[in-house]
C-alpha cells in the first residue's frame, strides 16, 4: 500500500509564515475578522475584556460560535478550505460571503446584506479598533488583499497552536515571548511549545507564591502537572 494521502507532513502542520510575504493579506484579514468580532460583539452580553468578541479555531478555520438574537442564534464561520465566510442560521438557512482580492468596504456592506436575508439586523462600531490611522469600514477601499494560500497557512498555525497551547526573557518586552519559527524548526515542535508552557506555568506559580499541591491534582488522586 502507498502513503495515506490524507497524512500532512511536518511542514503542512507547522508551515512558514513570514510576515513581509503575506503582509497584505494579514492586514485585510485582520479588518475582515474584526467586522466579524464585532457583529458578535454586538449582539452577545457584555464578558469582561471583551471576551465575547473572540473568534475560536475551528478544522476549517474561524467561528463565532453560536451568537444568540432574540430567541434564535446564528454564527458566522471564516472557512479558510474553500475561502468562504459562512453564515449559518438556527432555521437552518445560510448564506456565504466569497473571501478574496476584495475591499474592506466591498466586504462589509456584504456581509451586513447577507446578514439582513437571514433576518438579522446588527449595528456595529464602524471604525477599526487598536490601529493606527484606521479607516471606517465603509470607506476602506485601500486593503484589498487575499492570498488563499497564506490565508490559510495563517489558519494552520492558529490550529497547530491551539492544538498544544502554545522561551526566553525579552528584556525589551519585558515577558517571555516564544518565536513562532523557534517552534517550528524545533526537532518537536509539540513538545517545545508544552515545554515553554509548562516551564512558564512553574516560574509563574512559584514567583505567586500558589500552593501548587493543592492546585495541580489530575484525575486518580495524582498532580495533573508533576515533571519529576
Amino acid at each position: 500500500m502507498g502513503p495515506d494521502p490524507r497524512r500532512t507532513t511536518r511542514g503542512d502542520v507547522w508551515p512558514e509564515l513570514p510576515y513581509a510575504d503575506w503582509k497584505s493579506t494579514c492586514d485585510t484579514l485582520h479588518l475582515w475578522t474584526q467586522i466579524v468580532g464585532k457583529v458578535r460583539l454586538a449582539c452577545t452580553p457584555w464578558i469582561n475584556h471583551s471576551w465575547h468578541a473572540t473568534l475560536y479555531v475551528t478544522t476549517r478555520g474561524l467561528t463565532t460560535s453560536p451568537i444568540p438574537y432574540g430567541s434564535e442564534s446564528f454564527e458566522l464561520c471564516f472557512d479558510f478550505q474553500s475561502h468562504q465566510l459562512r453564515m449559518h442560521h438556527e432555521s437552518g438557512a445560510e448564506r456565504t460571503v466569497p473571501l478574496g482580492a476584495r475591499s474592506v468596504a466591498d466586504f462589509y456592506r456584504e456581509v451586513l446584506a447577507r446578514l439582513g436575508e437571514l433576518g438579522v439586523t446588527v449595528e456595529i462600531h464602524e471604525v477599526p479598533n487598536e490601529i493606527v490611522d484606521p479607516i471606517p469600514f465603509p470607506e476602506d477601499e485601500v486593503h484589498a488583499s487575499y492570498d488563499p494560500a497564506y490565508a490559510r497557512r495563517f489558519w494552520r498555525v492558529l490550529a497547530s497552536s491551539a492544538r498544544v497551547l502554545s522561551a526566553v526573557w525579552s528584556q525589551e518586552l519585558g515577558e517571555f515571548p516564544l518565536p513562532y519559527d523557534a517552534v517550528r524548526k524545533a526537532s518537536d515542535p509539540d513538545d517545545a511549545l508544552r515545554s515553554f508552557l509548562g516551564s512558564t506555568y512553574d516560574v509563574a506559580a512559584d514567583l505567586a507564591g500558589w500552593d501548587r499541591a493543592e492546585l495541580e491534582w489530575g484525575p486518580g488522586g495524582r498532580p495533573s502537572l508533576n515533571r519529576e
